[in-house]
């Protein structure tokens, strides 16, 4: 009896589970040059401008107008970081999935896990997890490291203050939720340049051509764009034209989702 069980045991030790094929791909982002240097680049860019924007501010503090400076976001000021940083993290999403394709490495990936779907859930929660802690003690940096130089003029703030906690975390679940839009258009796509072009194009270039639109429609339009509707998590003070915090993150998140069904869709019905 014990000789007859063995082989079944061997076989369902060789089964593929979620938890394995996260484990995999958990070795594949680790031991990528590009997950390092973009990881590396993202940091750099949210501690660099923490220091590099809030010293700017503090030296000309003196020109600016009661308005402006009564309408002073500290928080928002030590977190410009962000706006480069996602360019390292989206991008990285991307090479993620098509750097595969590129090589054909996605033929032995897909012949391993022949469901395929399982591939891109555990490519979406082991990155998203290693971003997300990556840029937590990043953004928590970048804000102290702020409001210390802030503290010359006395226009700091802390963590104790409404909506600070919320903007500082928000900021590195924004990025994350970058970086899983990312790899979502990668997988939808299958092509590099295209996957990197629609990711700017829905940043960066739909608001600015929004932006030329009439008043009346650019206002209810732009509130609901990827960029404007991620980055309202980010800022303490509510802007009347923009969505609440949490239901604009929302909405960036379902932009996210989006691309990652679509991905889920392309990969069950065609080739790799």
């Amino acid at each position: 009896m014990s000789t007859a069980a063995a082989p079944v045991l061997a076989r369902a030790d060789l089964r593929v589970t979620q938890a394995r094929v996260m484990r995999s791909e958990w070795t594949k982002v680790r031991s990528l040059r590009s997950t390092v240097f973009s990881l590396l680049a993202a940091v750099a860019f949210v501690i660099g401008l923490s220091l590099l924007v809030p010293t700017v501010t503090v030296a000309h503090w003196s020109s600016r107008t009661a308005a402006e400076a009564a309408t002073f976001d500290p928080t928002t000021r030590s977190l410009a970081g962000v706006f480069l940083a996602q360019l390292a993290i989206g991008v990285l999403g991307v090479l993620l999935i098509t750097g595969e394709y590129a090589t054909g490495m996605v033929r032995a990936t897909f012949a391993a896990v022949p469901t395929r779907l399982p591939v891109l859930w555990g490519k979406a929660a082991v990155f998203a997890g290693v971003t997300l802690a990556l840029t937590v003690p990043a953004v928590l940096a970048a804000f102290l490291i702020g409001q210390s130089i802030f503290s010359s003029k006395s226009i700091q703030t802390d963590l104790g203050q409404p909506g600070v906690v919320r903007a500082v975390l928000g900021a590195a679940l924004y990025l994350t939720a970058v970086g899983v839009l990312g790899l979502g258009l990668g997988a939808l796509l299958r092509n590099t340049a295209a996957a990197i072009s629609t990711l700017f194009g829905l940043l960066f270039v739909l608001p600015i051509i929004v932006h030329f639109l009439p008043t009346s429609f650019s206002d209810a339009v732009d509130k609901y764009l990827p960029s404007s509707a991620g980055q309202a998590i980010t800022h303490v003070t509510a802007d009347p034209l923009s969505l609440s915090p949490w239901t604009g993150f929302a909405v960036f998140c379902l932009y996210a989702v989006a691309a990652l069904a679509a991905a889920a869709v392309s990969l069950r019905r065609r080739d790799a």
